[in-house]
């Protein structure tokens, strides 16, 4: 289990071409991938997104990319004939339109923009691949250690907060038995305080108390809230990513919980599922930090 949260740094140095790639992310709910490349290795982005795709599942992820040619010297200039061609006839119908006269000189057409500029080598990215990868590799194996750390810590959090929450939930399941019978007391309690005289076995009152005990049974939503609790607990031991899973089972956590306090109609019960729905509250705000 990792967080979404790290760091990472690589470098490579292949036939005199230094690269360094820096890798950082932060919580986001869906995988969002930045990368900020080097003008000359821009067509290189689709490979850099399918590599850290294939090995982060969640968060947004900046990848930054520095590159250090072995020869900037070694690039040719090249010269867009056609560009130049239409700088030079556009001066000249400019010139007749205005009714202007002055030199149209060599220098001017080429200092004009896009006609000379360094020559794109398609080679180039290919050749500088190898190095990248490395790079990239090495920074994404940082960067996932040091989410995996925070992601151990966080497991230990999330561990002693359903542990709490499994204790909130053993005392309703001792007070639970004992609803019945309290209902059937304090109901006795309230016909007296009328004047009305109803015997402790009277069929309705018999009839009345069996309605309460059934209405508010809570048992089914204990019983499915210790199994979402293991549930829980097995997903924290996984390797691989459990953020969605682990949303996904808090979301029915808190929906049982919610039916339980609902049902239950009791005041110390109604204690113990709202501890426990702050224990939940408490889990939900960690896991959005689980990749």
């Amino acid at each position: 289990m990792r967080s979404m949260t790290g760091y990472g740094r690589g470098e490579s140095d292949r036939h005199g071409v230094k690269i360094s790639v820096e890798v950082n992310s932060v919580n986001r709910k869906q995988s969002d991938i930045v990368v900020n490349l080097p003008r000359e290795l821009a067509s290189l982005e689709p490979r850099v997104r399918l590599v850290v795709g294939e090995r982060l599942a969640r968060g947004r992820t900046n990848v930054v990319v520095a590159f250090d040619p072995k020869a900037q010297n070694s690039r040719t200039l090249a010269l867009d004939r056609a560009l130049a061609r239409s700088y030079h006839d556009g001066m000249c119908a400019l010139q007749k339109e205005l009714g202007v006269t002055g030199e149209i000189t060599i220098g001017m057409i080429l200092q004009a923009p896009g006609v000379l500029k360094f020559a794109e080598d398609d080679s180039v990215p290919n050749e500088i691949w190898p190095a990248l990868a490395e790079a990239l590799d090495a920074a994404l194996g940082e960067l996932i250690k040091m989410r995996a750390k925070e992601g151990k810590h966080l497991a230990k959090d999330l561990i002693r907060r359903l542990k709490v929450l499994r204790q909130e939930l053993k005392e309703i399941g001792k007070k639970h038995p004992a609803l019945a019978e309290r209902y059937r007391s304090a109901l006795l309690e309230r016909i007296s305080k009328a004047g009305l005289e109803l015997q402790p076995n009277d069929e309705r009152l018999i009839k009345e108390v069996a309605f309460f005990a059934d209405r508010s049974d809570v048992s089914e939503e204990l019983t499915r809230l210790e199994s979402h609790l293991a549930q829980f607990a097995h997903h924290l031991r996984k390797e691989e990513p459990v953020g969605r899973t682990l949303e996904f089972i808090t979301q029915e956590i808190s929906r049982e919980l919610n039916t339980l306090g609902a049902k239950a109609g009791d005041a110390e019960i109604s204690r113990h599922v709202v501890a426990g729905k702050a224990e939940v509250e408490k889990i939900r705000e960690q896991i959005q930090n689980l990749e």
